[in-house]
């Protein structure tokens, strides 16, 4: 029988600059899929870059996909979604905040990972 489950990884966190978030333990999933909701925005034209990060630990990070990079751009609507597939024992998103000039660009984000068995 397949299971699955969703983890908010980011609850209404307000993410500036490089960050990366929560680390989640998946080795049981076999599919994962990423949902990050756009709450608010402030600066001009914010987006964020993210790349999916695995580790074998929890401890020790690479990108999922070398060169894969997925942008969240709150102008294209306030959910945005794409799949992690071949990936190890624990997952996480690292990313920058950026914007068109160089104010203080910033997003408040739900983000969750959706894994099934």
């Amino acid at each position: 029988m397949r299971q699955s489950f969703t983890a908010v990884i980011e609850r209404n966190a307000t993410l500036t600059g490089e960050f990366t978030t929560e680390p989640y333990e998946a080795a049981w999933a076999r599919e994962a899929r990423w949902f990050v909701r756009v709450l608010d925005s402030a600066g001009h034209a914010p987006r964020m870059l993210v790349r999916t990060q695995i580790s074998p630990d929890g401890l020790h990070w690479c990108d999922l996909d070398a060169g894969t990079e997925q942008s969240v751009d709150p102008a294209e609507g306030p959910v945005h979604s794409w799949p992690a597939e071949g990936f190890g024992g624990w997952l996480r998103l690292r990313g920058t905040v950026v914007g068109e000039q160089s104010d203080a660009a910033s997003v408040k984000v739900l983000i969750y990972l959706a894994l099934k068995s």
